[in-house]
């Protein structure tokens, strides 16, 4: 008969572990190496200013829109017939620049913000 219980590990370490799968099997692999916030390039030492981020996710969502142009391109000229392919990138670039949007217009009202209060 099974004993559910020899397993050595406690449940936290389990859980660990299954989130550990998780974040191995949720990185994307559209990710370039040239990334600014790949995680292996990514220096834990050197503080992260507000330009460098800001910089980094507009490189990362132009390179959204151009991997969805590329396919979308292929896709129309007869290159390539991954349609489905094509719709996802142009999803993910949509998503991206969406979510871009919707970040600049946080900062953009928090500058406000300050830009009313009094001094």
């Amino acid at each position: 008969m099974n004993n559910l219980n020899t397993n050595p590990l406690s449940a936290e370490q389990l859980m660990l572990a299954k989130m550990d799968a998780m974040s191995v099997r949720a990185t994307p692999d559209f990710v370039v190496s040239e990334n600014p916030l790949d995680v292996q390039q990514l220096n834990l030492n050197e503080p992260m200013t507000f330009s460098k981020a800001l910089t980094s996710v507009l490189n990362v969502v132009n390179e959204h829109q151009a991997i969805a142009s590329t396919r979308m391109t292929d896709v129309e000229t007869g290159k390539s017939d991954d349609l489905v392919g094509a719709m996802v990138a142009s999803q993910k670039a949509s998503l991206s620049f969406d979510a871009l949007l919707q970040v600049r217009n946080k900062v953009v009202g928090a500058f406000d913000d300050i830009m009313k209060m009094p001094v």
